[in-house]
């Protein structure tokens, strides 16, 4: 239950966040930390009320909010279900996830601010998990170590690749939330996210009718699958 409410919590703040994060980014480290808990000047109560669109834009904030806290706590309870032993570790890197989800899906840009934290928390995971699971540590932390470069290094080569035909294949941001992914799954499970993330990524495009987009909700979509598939 407790997951639960901090999924939602968490979710229900994902909207504001992003939308702050479209102020600003991109940016350095020092001044997104700045921004983001430095609010903007207020507009009084009763101009903002006063004015049509701003109301319009309160509710549509209110229910996406209100989706992204209610998708967010079934996901980080489900987590908890799934392996209540790590479900804390795993909690952080899906909150990581879902928040560069909307990001990226809002102004198609994945700040550092948030995938330089996924990439080291992975490698902390898979130091203590070596202790916790009864593996040694060296093998944990190769095995997150060649996740990690395995993501980095294969969207680098399909952009050389591609880069004629396909300039804005892969964006810097993608490279590395990818391999902040390969750092927390490892080296055997990368591969999948990256081939299962494609295809998601078309059929996002042909919904929403459009050639290209931001892919980095595409990879976080497969991340998420490949690490409930582990588990059940």
């Amino acid at each position: 239950m407790l997951y639960a409410i901090i999924g939602f919590i968490f979710g229900f703040s994902i909207p504001y966040t992003a939308r702050r994060f479209a102020k600003f980014m991109p940016a350095t480290l020092a001044y997104a930390l700045y921004r983001i808990f430095t609010p903007n000047k207020r507009v009084s109560r009763q101009k903002r009320l006063s004015n049509a669109k701003y109301i319009k834009l309160r509710n549509r904030y209110f229910m996406r909010s209100l989706g992204w806290g209610i998708t967010s706590s079934a996901i980080l309870l489900l987590n908890y279900l799934s392996s209540p032993f790590e479900a804390s570790w795993f909690s952080f890197f899906i909150i990581i996830l879902l928040m560069l989800m909307e990001i990226d899906n809002r102004i198609m840009y994945l700040p550092d601010i948030l995938t330089s934290p996924l990439l080291i928390s992975g490698f902390t995971y898979a130091s203590f998990s070596g202790f916790l699971l009864g593996d040694t540590v060296q093998l944990s932390v190769i095995n997150s170590s060649l996740g990690a470069i395995f993501g980095y290094t294969i969207p680098v080569i399909a952009s050389l690749l591609l880069i004629k035909k396909y300039p804005n294949n892969f964006g810097g941001g993608d490279i590395k939330i990818l391999a902040g992914i390969g750092a927390w799954l490892g080296l055997t499970n990368i591969p999948f996210v990256i081939l299962l993330s494609c295809p998601i990524f078309a059929i996002n495009c042909y919904i929403k009718k459009q050639k290209q987009g931001a892919f980095g909700p595409s990879i976080v979509i497969s991340s998420l699958i490949i690490l409930f598939s582990l588990r059940y």
